[in-house]
Protein backbone atom coordinates (compact mmCIF):
# COMPACT_ATOMS: atom_id res chain seq x y z
CA UNK A 1 0.00 0.00 0.00
CA UNK A 2 1.60 3.25 -1.16
CA UNK A 3 0.06 5.47 1.53
CA UNK A 4 1.33 3.15 4.25
CA UNK A 5 4.80 3.00 2.69
CA UNK A 6 4.99 6.79 2.62
CA UNK A 7 3.83 7.13 6.23
CA UNK A 8 6.61 4.76 7.25
CA UNK A 9 9.14 7.22 5.82
CA UNK A 10 9.46 9.87 8.53
CA UNK A 11 9.47 13.17 6.61
CA UNK A 12 8.99 15.48 9.61
CA UNK A 13 9.55 19.14 8.82
CA UNK A 14 10.65 21.12 11.88
CA UNK A 15 10.91 24.43 10.07
CA UNK A 16 13.90 26.76 9.82
CA UNK A 17 15.47 24.42 7.27
CA UNK A 18 15.34 21.32 9.46
CA UNK A 19 13.64 18.23 8.05
CA UNK A 20 14.12 14.49 7.69
CA UNK A 21 13.33 11.86 5.11
CA UNK A 22 12.27 13.97 2.14
CA UNK A 23 14.99 12.46 -0.04
CA UNK A 24 13.92 8.88 0.80
CA UNK A 25 10.26 9.69 0.10
CA UNK A 26 11.17 11.40 -3.17
CA UNK A 27 13.20 8.42 -4.32
CA UNK A 28 10.27 6.13 -3.46
CA UNK A 29 7.92 8.27 -5.56
CA UNK A 30 10.51 8.55 -8.34
CA UNK A 31 10.63 4.75 -8.60
CA UNK A 32 6.82 4.51 -8.77
CA UNK A 33 6.66 7.11 -11.54
CA UNK A 34 9.49 5.48 -13.48
CA UNK A 35 7.67 2.14 -13.27
CA UNK A 36 4.79 3.80 -15.13
CA UNK A 37 7.13 4.66 -17.98
CA UNK A 38 7.47 8.31 -17.01
CA UNK A 39 10.69 10.32 -16.69
CA UNK A 40 10.64 11.89 -13.21
CA UNK A 41 13.18 14.52 -12.23
CA UNK A 42 14.54 15.20 -8.74
CA UNK A 43 15.31 18.74 -7.55
CA UNK A 44 17.24 19.72 -4.42
CA UNK A 45 17.79 23.39 -3.52
CA UNK A 46 19.61 22.07 -0.44
CA UNK A 47 20.93 18.56 0.25
CA UNK A 48 18.15 16.05 0.89
CA UNK A 49 15.34 18.63 0.53
CA UNK A 50 13.97 16.84 -2.51
CA UNK A 51 11.00 17.38 -4.83
CA UNK A 52 9.90 15.17 -7.74
CA UNK A 53 8.27 16.35 -10.99
CA UNK A 54 7.17 14.39 -14.08
CA UNK A 55 4.99 14.98 -17.14
CA UNK A 56 2.22 12.65 -18.24
CA UNK A 57 1.13 13.03 -21.88
CA UNK A 58 -2.53 13.74 -22.54
CA UNK A 59 -4.88 12.54 -25.28
CA UNK A 60 -5.71 16.09 -26.33
CA UNK A 61 -2.50 18.13 -26.84
CA UNK A 62 -4.55 21.25 -27.57
CA UNK A 63 -5.85 21.47 -24.00
CA UNK A 64 -3.81 23.31 -21.35
CA UNK A 65 -1.88 21.13 -18.93
CA UNK A 66 -3.10 20.45 -15.39
CA UNK A 67 -0.76 20.41 -12.37
CA UNK A 68 -1.54 17.57 -9.97
CA UNK A 69 0.55 18.10 -6.86
CA UNK A 70 1.12 16.99 -3.31
CA UNK A 71 3.79 17.45 -0.66
CA UNK A 72 5.97 14.78 0.91
CA UNK A 73 6.79 16.44 4.24
CA UNK A 74 4.66 16.27 7.38
CA UNK A 75 4.56 18.17 10.64
CA UNK A 76 6.35 16.43 13.53
CA UNK A 77 4.45 14.01 15.78
CA UNK A 78 5.02 13.34 19.49
CA UNK A 79 4.52 9.59 19.84
CA UNK A 80 3.67 10.01 23.55
CA UNK A 81 0.36 11.60 22.58
CA UNK A 82 -0.64 8.97 20.00
CA UNK A 83 -2.52 5.69 20.36
CA UNK A 84 -0.18 4.15 17.75
CA UNK A 85 3.34 4.71 16.50
CA UNK A 86 2.80 7.75 14.21
CA UNK A 87 5.29 6.40 11.67
CA UNK A 88 4.32 2.72 11.65
CA UNK A 89 1.50 2.98 9.10
CA UNK A 90 -0.71 0.76 11.23
CA UNK A 91 -4.04 -0.50 9.91
CA UNK A 92 -6.68 -0.71 12.62
CA UNK A 93 -10.49 -0.67 12.56
CA UNK A 94 -10.54 -0.34 8.78
CA UNK A 95 -8.36 2.76 8.87
CA UNK A 96 -4.78 3.64 8.03
CA UNK A 97 -3.17 5.44 10.98
CA UNK A 98 -0.10 7.64 11.00
CA UNK A 99 1.35 11.08 10.45
CA UNK A 100 0.43 12.05 6.91
CA UNK A 101 -2.64 9.83 6.63
CA UNK A 102 -4.68 13.03 6.33
CA UNK A 103 -2.04 15.64 5.44
CA UNK A 104 -1.26 14.55 2.79
CA UNK A 105 0.26 11.18 2.02
CA UNK A 106 -3.27 9.89 1.40
CA UNK A 107 -3.55 12.21 -1.60
CA UNK A 108 0.03 11.44 -2.69
CA UNK A 109 -0.96 7.77 -2.85
CA UNK A 110 -4.22 8.51 -4.69
CA UNK A 111 -2.30 10.52 -7.28
CA UNK A 112 0.12 7.67 -7.93
CA UNK A 113 -2.53 4.95 -8.00
CA UNK A 114 -4.98 6.93 -10.16
CA UNK A 115 -2.25 7.59 -12.71
CA UNK A 116 -1.20 3.95 -12.45
CA UNK A 117 -4.77 2.83 -13.20
CA UNK A 118 -4.94 5.07 -16.27
CA UNK A 119 -1.54 4.22 -17.72
CA UNK A 120 -1.80 0.56 -16.72
CA UNK A 121 -4.99 0.26 -18.75
CA UNK A 122 -3.15 1.51 -21.81
CA UNK A 123 -4.81 4.90 -21.70
CA UNK A 124 -3.82 8.51 -21.03
CA UNK A 125 -5.46 11.36 -19.13
CA UNK A 126 -7.52 13.75 -21.23
CA UNK A 127 -4.93 16.51 -20.95
CA UNK A 128 -1.24 16.62 -20.13
CA UNK A 129 -0.55 16.31 -16.41
CA UNK A 130 2.37 17.88 -14.57
CA UNK A 131 2.57 15.64 -11.52
CA UNK A 132 4.63 17.04 -8.67
CA UNK A 133 5.53 15.95 -5.15
CA UNK A 134 7.02 18.90 -3.28
CA UNK A 135 9.29 19.22 -0.29
CA UNK A 136 8.92 21.79 2.51
CA UNK A 137 5.23 22.64 2.18
CA UNK A 138 4.79 22.57 5.96
CA UNK A 139 7.30 25.42 6.31
CA UNK A 140 5.96 27.60 3.51
CA UNK A 141 7.51 25.87 0.48
CA UNK A 142 10.72 27.91 0.33
CA UNK A 143 12.69 24.73 -0.40
CA UNK A 144 9.90 23.13 -2.42
CA UNK A 145 7.17 24.58 -4.63
CA UNK A 146 8.22 28.20 -4.19
CA UNK A 147 11.84 27.43 -5.08
CA UNK A 148 10.80 25.44 -8.17
CA UNK A 149 8.50 28.23 -9.37
CA UNK A 150 11.34 30.73 -9.00
CA UNK A 151 14.15 28.59 -10.45
CA UNK A 152 12.42 26.14 -12.80
CA UNK A 153 9.18 27.71 -14.03
CA UNK A 154 9.59 25.75 -17.29
CA UNK A 155 8.46 22.65 -15.41
CA UNK A 156 4.94 24.06 -15.34
CA UNK A 157 4.86 25.49 -18.88
CA UNK A 158 1.45 25.24 -20.51
CA UNK A 159 -0.43 24.63 -17.25
CA UNK A 160 -3.36 26.87 -16.32
CA UNK A 161 -4.93 25.02 -13.38
CA UNK A 162 -3.81 22.87 -10.46
CA UNK A 163 -5.36 20.34 -8.10
CA UNK A 164 -4.04 19.55 -4.64
CA UNK A 165 -5.05 19.12 -0.99
CA UNK A 166 -7.56 20.24 1.66
CA UNK A 167 -10.70 19.85 -0.38
CA UNK A 168 -12.76 17.06 -1.87
CA UNK A 169 -13.61 15.36 1.41
CA UNK A 170 -17.22 14.82 2.37
CA UNK A 171 -19.14 16.58 5.12
CA UNK A 172 -22.68 16.13 6.43
CA UNK A 173 -25.09 19.08 6.48
CA UNK A 174 -28.57 18.50 7.85
CA UNK A 175 -28.34 14.80 7.05
CA UNK A 176 -27.11 15.43 3.49
CA UNK A 177 -23.64 14.36 2.43
CA UNK A 178 -21.80 17.02 0.43
CA UNK A 179 -18.25 17.55 -0.79
CA UNK A 180 -16.07 20.63 -0.30
CA UNK A 181 -14.09 22.00 -3.22
CA UNK A 182 -11.38 24.38 -2.05
CA UNK A 183 -11.47 27.42 -4.33
CA UNK A 184 -9.52 29.90 -2.23
CA UNK A 185 -7.08 30.33 0.65
CA UNK A 186 -6.53 32.91 3.36
CA UNK A 187 -3.31 34.89 3.45
CA UNK A 188 -0.58 33.98 5.91
CA UNK A 189 1.69 36.27 7.92
CA UNK A 190 4.02 34.69 10.48
CA UNK A 191 5.57 37.30 12.77
CA UNK A 192 8.08 37.28 15.61
CA UNK A 193 7.52 39.76 18.46
CA UNK A 194 10.55 40.86 20.48
CA UNK A 195 10.37 42.73 23.79
CA UNK A 196 13.46 44.12 25.49
CA UNK A 197 14.00 45.14 29.06
CA UNK A 198 16.52 45.14 31.92
CA UNK A 199 18.28 41.95 32.99
CA UNK A 200 18.37 41.62 36.76
CA UNK A 201 18.08 39.36 39.78
CA UNK A 202 14.62 37.88 40.15
CA UNK A 203 14.19 39.39 43.60
CA UNK A 204 14.46 43.00 42.45
CA UNK A 205 11.71 45.48 41.65
CA UNK A 206 12.06 45.79 37.87
CA UNK A 207 9.28 47.58 36.00
CA UNK A 208 11.06 47.39 32.65
CA UNK A 209 10.43 43.64 32.41
CA UNK A 210 10.59 42.18 28.90
CA UNK A 211 8.36 39.23 29.78
CA UNK A 212 5.64 41.49 31.17
CA UNK A 213 5.71 43.78 28.15
CA UNK A 214 5.49 40.83 25.78
CA UNK A 215 2.67 39.22 27.77
CA UNK A 216 0.59 42.40 27.50
CA UNK A 217 1.17 42.57 23.74
CA UNK A 218 0.25 38.99 22.98
CA UNK A 219 -2.81 39.18 25.24
CA UNK A 220 -4.05 42.11 23.18
CA UNK A 221 -3.55 40.15 19.98
CA UNK A 222 -5.07 36.94 21.30
CA UNK A 223 -8.16 38.72 22.64
CA UNK A 224 -8.81 40.83 19.55
CA UNK A 225 -12.26 40.10 18.11
CA UNK A 226 -11.77 40.54 14.40
CA UNK A 227 -14.81 41.72 12.42
CA UNK A 228 -16.89 39.44 10.24
CA UNK A 229 -16.23 39.74 6.51
CA UNK A 230 -17.60 37.46 3.81
CA UNK A 231 -15.77 36.93 0.55
CA UNK A 232 -17.62 35.96 -2.63
CA UNK A 233 -16.60 32.33 -2.07
CA UNK A 234 -17.90 32.27 1.49
CA UNK A 235 -21.19 33.93 0.52
CA UNK A 236 -21.74 31.22 -2.08
CA UNK A 237 -20.87 28.48 0.42
CA UNK A 238 -23.24 29.84 3.06
CA UNK A 239 -26.03 30.12 0.48
CA UNK A 240 -25.48 26.46 -0.47
CA UNK A 241 -25.59 25.39 3.18
CA UNK A 242 -28.75 27.42 3.76
CA UNK A 243 -30.35 25.79 0.72
CA UNK A 244 -29.70 22.30 2.08
CA UNK A 245 -31.04 23.31 5.49
CA UNK A 246 -34.08 25.06 3.97
CA UNK A 247 -33.41 28.37 5.73
CA UNK A 248 -32.99 31.97 4.61
CA UNK A 249 -29.27 32.87 4.69
CA UNK A 250 -30.24 36.48 5.49
CA UNK A 251 -32.03 35.34 8.65
CA UNK A 252 -29.38 32.97 10.00
CA UNK A 253 -25.97 34.20 11.09
CA UNK A 254 -22.89 33.16 9.09
CA UNK A 255 -21.39 31.55 12.19
CA UNK A 256 -24.52 29.47 12.73
CA UNK A 257 -24.54 28.31 9.11
CA UNK A 258 -20.85 27.43 9.33
CA UNK A 259 -21.46 25.38 12.49
CA UNK A 260 -24.03 23.34 10.56
CA UNK A 261 -21.13 21.73 8.65
CA UNK A 262 -20.14 19.78 11.77
CA UNK A 263 -16.47 18.94 12.03
CA UNK A 264 -15.65 21.05 8.96
CA UNK A 265 -16.80 24.14 10.86
CA UNK A 266 -13.36 24.35 12.47
CA UNK A 267 -11.99 25.33 9.06
CA UNK A 268 -15.01 27.25 7.83
CA UNK A 269 -15.68 29.52 10.83
CA UNK A 270 -12.05 30.66 10.60
CA UNK A 271 -12.70 31.90 7.05
CA UNK A 272 -15.35 34.38 8.18
CA UNK A 273 -12.77 36.75 9.70
CA UNK A 274 -9.07 37.30 10.35
CA UNK A 275 -7.40 35.12 12.98
CA UNK A 276 -4.23 35.96 14.93
CA UNK A 277 -2.98 33.31 17.33
CA UNK A 278 0.14 33.50 19.52
CA UNK A 279 1.77 30.08 19.18
CA UNK A 280 5.26 30.11 20.74
CA UNK A 281 6.81 31.93 23.74
CA UNK A 282 10.54 32.07 24.48
CA UNK A 283 12.11 33.94 27.39
CA UNK A 284 14.60 33.48 30.16
CA UNK A 285 16.89 30.68 31.26
CA UNK A 286 16.65 30.52 35.10
CA UNK A 287 13.98 31.00 37.74
CA UNK A 288 15.77 33.83 39.56
CA UNK A 289 17.02 35.77 36.53
CA UNK A 290 14.89 38.44 34.87
CA UNK A 291 15.74 38.16 31.15
CA UNK A 292 16.63 41.17 29.04
CA UNK A 293 14.44 40.03 26.15
CA UNK A 294 11.43 37.85 25.38
CA UNK A 295 10.05 36.61 22.08
CA UNK A 296 6.76 35.26 20.76
CA UNK A 297 5.59 33.84 17.44
CA UNK A 298 2.16 34.77 16.12
CA UNK A 299 0.29 33.02 13.30
CA UNK A 300 -1.86 35.56 11.43
CA UNK A 301 -4.33 34.50 8.72
CA UNK A 302 -6.12 37.27 6.88
CA UNK A 303 -8.74 37.28 4.20
CA UNK A 304 -7.40 37.94 0.68
CA UNK A 305 -6.51 41.60 0.24
CA UNK A 306 -6.48 42.52 3.95
CA UNK A 307 -2.84 41.74 4.66
CA UNK A 308 -1.50 45.28 5.01
CA UNK A 309 -4.45 46.57 7.03
CA UNK A 310 -4.28 43.68 9.49
CA UNK A 311 -0.52 44.00 9.91
CA UNK A 312 -0.95 47.72 10.64
CA UNK A 313 -3.52 46.90 13.32
CA UNK A 314 -1.24 44.28 14.86
CA UNK A 315 1.49 46.92 15.11
CA UNK A 316 -0.95 49.27 16.81
CA UNK A 317 -2.03 46.57 19.27
CA UNK A 318 1.49 45.73 20.40
CA UNK A 319 2.67 49.33 20.77
CA UNK A 320 6.00 50.99 20.18
CA UNK A 321 7.91 48.99 22.80
CA UNK A 322 7.64 45.73 20.86
CA UNK A 323 9.68 44.98 17.76
CA UNK A 324 7.88 43.03 15.05
CA UNK A 325 9.67 40.96 12.40
CA UNK A 326 7.98 39.19 9.52
CA UNK A 327 9.17 35.58 9.37
CA UNK A 328 7.07 34.51 6.40
CA UNK A 329 4.37 36.18 4.36
CA UNK A 330 2.31 34.97 1.43
CA UNK A 331 -0.80 35.93 -0.45
CA UNK A 332 -4.44 35.00 -0.26
CA UNK A 333 -6.22 33.39 -3.18
CA UNK A 334 -9.77 33.35 -4.46
CA UNK A 335 -10.36 31.34 -7.61
CA UNK A 336 -13.50 31.07 -9.72
CA UNK A 337 -16.19 28.83 -8.26
CA UNK A 338 -17.46 27.98 -11.73
CA UNK A 339 -15.99 26.85 -15.03
CA UNK A 340 -15.05 23.62 -16.82
CA UNK A 341 -12.89 22.15 -14.02
CA UNK A 342 -15.53 22.81 -11.36
CA UNK A 343 -18.16 21.32 -13.66
CA UNK A 344 -15.97 18.24 -14.19
CA UNK A 345 -15.56 17.80 -10.43
CA UNK A 346 -19.32 17.98 -9.94
CA UNK A 347 -19.97 15.48 -12.76
CA UNK A 348 -17.42 13.04 -11.37
CA UNK A 349 -18.81 13.23 -7.83
CA UNK A 350 -22.31 12.70 -9.22
CA UNK A 351 -21.17 9.45 -10.85
CA UNK A 352 -19.57 8.11 -7.67
CA UNK A 353 -21.99 9.55 -5.09
CA UNK A 354 -25.25 10.41 -6.86
CA UNK A 355 -27.13 13.38 -5.48
CA UNK A 356 -24.26 14.70 -3.36
CA UNK A 357 -23.69 18.43 -3.96
CA UNK A 358 -20.27 20.08 -4.22
CA UNK A 359 -19.74 23.30 -2.24
CA UNK A 360 -16.95 25.82 -2.87
CA UNK A 361 -15.10 27.01 0.20
CA UNK A 362 -12.23 29.21 1.32
CA UNK A 363 -9.44 27.42 3.20
CA UNK A 364 -8.32 28.96 6.48
CA UNK A 365 -4.80 27.61 5.93
CA UNK A 366 -2.65 27.52 2.83
CA UNK A 367 -1.20 25.16 0.24
CA UNK A 368 1.46 25.12 -2.48
CA UNK A 369 -1.19 26.49 -4.84
CA UNK A 370 -0.02 29.92 -3.64
CA UNK A 371 3.39 29.40 -5.19
CA UNK A 372 1.91 28.15 -8.46
CA UNK A 373 -0.37 31.18 -8.61
CA UNK A 374 2.71 33.31 -9.33
CA UNK A 375 2.78 31.57 -12.73
CA UNK A 376 -0.87 32.38 -13.35
CA UNK A 377 -2.01 28.84 -12.41
CA UNK A 378 -5.41 28.72 -10.72
CA UNK A 379 -5.32 26.26 -7.83
CA UNK A 380 -8.06 24.08 -6.35
CA UNK A 381 -8.17 21.69 -3.42
CA UNK A 382 -9.69 18.35 -4.36
CA UNK A 383 -8.46 15.23 -2.58
CA UNK A 384 -11.70 13.22 -2.85
CA UNK A 385 -12.68 11.14 0.19
CA UNK A 386 -16.10 9.78 1.11
CA UNK A 387 -16.02 9.82 4.90
CA UNK A 388 -18.30 8.48 7.63
CA UNK A 389 -20.45 11.21 9.15
CA UNK A 390 -18.96 10.99 12.64
CA UNK A 391 -15.29 11.25 11.70
CA UNK A 392 -13.65 14.56 12.63
CA UNK A 393 -11.43 14.59 9.57
CA UNK A 394 -10.48 18.30 9.59
CA UNK A 395 -9.53 18.01 13.26
CA UNK A 396 -6.80 15.53 12.37
CA UNK A 397 -4.83 18.00 10.23
CA UNK A 398 -1.68 18.46 12.35
CA UNK A 399 -3.48 16.62 15.17
CA UNK A 400 -2.92 13.34 17.00
CA UNK A 401 -4.10 9.89 15.90
CA UNK A 402 -4.28 10.99 12.27
CA UNK A 403 -6.12 8.33 10.27
CA UNK A 404 -8.14 7.78 7.11
CA UNK A 405 -10.63 5.01 6.23
CA UNK A 406 -9.32 2.52 3.70
CA UNK A 407 -12.59 2.62 1.77
CA UNK A 408 -12.20 6.41 1.49
CA UNK A 409 -8.78 5.94 -0.13
CA UNK A 410 -10.28 3.52 -2.65
CA UNK A 411 -13.10 5.98 -3.36
CA UNK A 412 -10.63 8.81 -3.89
CA UNK A 413 -8.51 6.73 -6.23
CA UNK A 414 -11.51 6.01 -8.46
CA UNK A 415 -12.81 9.58 -8.42
CA UNK A 416 -9.43 11.09 -9.20
CA UNK A 417 -8.87 8.56 -12.00
CA UNK A 418 -12.18 9.40 -13.66
CA UNK A 419 -11.64 13.14 -13.23
CA UNK A 420 -8.27 12.93 -14.99
CA UNK A 421 -9.74 10.79 -17.75
CA UNK A 422 -12.67 13.11 -18.34
CA UNK A 423 -11.28 16.61 -17.92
Amino acid sequence: MIARDLIRIDTSNYGEGKATGEREAAEYVEAKLAALGLAPQLFEPEPRRTSVVARVPGRDPDKPALVLHGHLDVVPADARNWSVDPFAGEIRDGMLWGRGAVDMKDMDAMMLTALGDIIGAGSLPEREIVVAFFADEEAGGGLGASWLVDHHPELFAGATEAISEVGGYSITVGGTRAYLLQTGEKSLIWVRLIARGVAAHGSRLIRDNAVTKLAVAIARIGRREWPLRLTDTTRELLAEIAGVLGVDPEQVSPDELALATGSASGFITATLRTTANPTVLDAGYKHNVIPDHAEALVDIRTLPGEEDAVLAEIEELIGDDIEIRIVHRDIGLETSTSGPLVDAVRRTIEVHDPGAPVFPYLLSGGTDNKSLSRLGIAGYGFAPLRLPAGLDFPGMFHGVDERVPLHALSFGRRVLRDLLLGY
